[in-house]
């Protein structure tokens, strides 16, 4: 009993600790920026991450379902963008600059096609994974439904920054380099998760593991792709970020830990290590294919 309290006691203690650590760094960085009322633009869009997650985890927990759990990360970009762009909109009387337009039509492209494939990716799998031991937990569900308010929020932070400050700058040269650096993170990402689809799609492939096109590069190519997006939109909305603004550039570092460190590619390894820790074909794929940053292909 006790170790279940402690367990518990963790669970909501570190739900918590999410919160303030995106008040603090939201209160940061909104400096210069537009504000509704008393409030930034960038603070409004935290308290709308999580109060949608915080909403949702009720029928998550209740109906015990990890089914819209994806899902409702991509409606919350959707949400939280939408409306920080709206309210600028009507805020600069429709007078809205090319950077701030270009930044919310990458993040919408993006969460739109990460949304659809993930949910689509768990209705033909039936389920989540790694949901099997988290949502009989009340409290490490309630985490983990307040881990992606926080991913959500952290990681649109330079884009939201970037469409809500006050500064103005020519869109010019850097903001053509994130350009061009989203579109070719967006590009490895969906070629990376169609080639993965696209193998596990074969019946022949049952139980095997996937080691060409990009997966020949990287061990996981399209969480590359990913960061390099973030990296993208960090580098367009650097030319209008000034002193504490600057501190929304822990996005795509954000991004990064998160992906390596906690939900993707360390869940992941130690999945395919149980699964095929004992393959010497498997153990050549590691010794000759680096985890994530991509070799130069010969």
């Amino acid at each position: 009993m006790g170790s279940a309290f402690l367990g518990h006691f963790r669970n909501i203690f570190f739900s918590v600790l999410c919160f303030v650590f995106c008040y603090l760094i939201g209160s940061l960085v909104d400096e210069n920026t537009i504000g509704q009322g008393q409030t930034s633009l960038v603070m409004i869009a935290m308290f709308i991450s999580f109060a949608v997650h915080i909403v949702l985890y009720i029928p998550s927990y209740i109906f015990q379902t990890e089914k819209f759990y994806d899902l409702t990360g991509s409606f919350t970009y959707f949400l939280t963008l939408s409306a920080v762009l709206y309210l600028k909109y009507l805020a600069v009387s429709s007078n809205l600059e090319l950077r701030s337009i270009l930044i919310y039509a990458c993040v919408m492209m993006w969460t739109f096609r990460l949304g659809s494939f993930l949910f689509w990716r768990v209705l033909k799998d039936g389920e989540d994974k790694r949901f099997r031991s988290i949502l009989p937990n009340f409290s490490q569900l309630f985490m983990t439904w307040m881990l992606s308010a926080t991913w959500v929020f952290i990681q649109s932070l330079t884009a939201l920054v970037a469409i809500t400050t006050l500064n103005k700058a020519d869109f010019g040269l850097l903001g053509a380099l994130g350009l061009i650096i989203w579109v070719m993170g967006f590009s490895v990402e969906v070629v990376a998760d169609n080639q993965k689809t696209k193998f596990r799609s074969d019946p022949n492939n049952k139980d095997k593991f996937i080691t060409t096109g990009l997966w020949s590069l990287s061990r996981h190519p399209n969480y590359v792709g990913e960061i390099m997006l973030w990296i993208g939109i960090s580098i367009m909305a650097l030319p209008v970020l000034t002193g504490y603004q600057y501190g929304s550039l822990i996005s795509p570092l954000f991004s990064f830990l998160l992906i390596y460190y906690v939900s993707g590619v360390r869940m992941l390894e130690d999945r395919a290590n149980k699964k095929w820790g004992n393959s010497e074909k498997y153990q050549d794929y590691k010794r000759n294919t680096p985890i994530f940053f991509p070799k130069i292909p010969k």
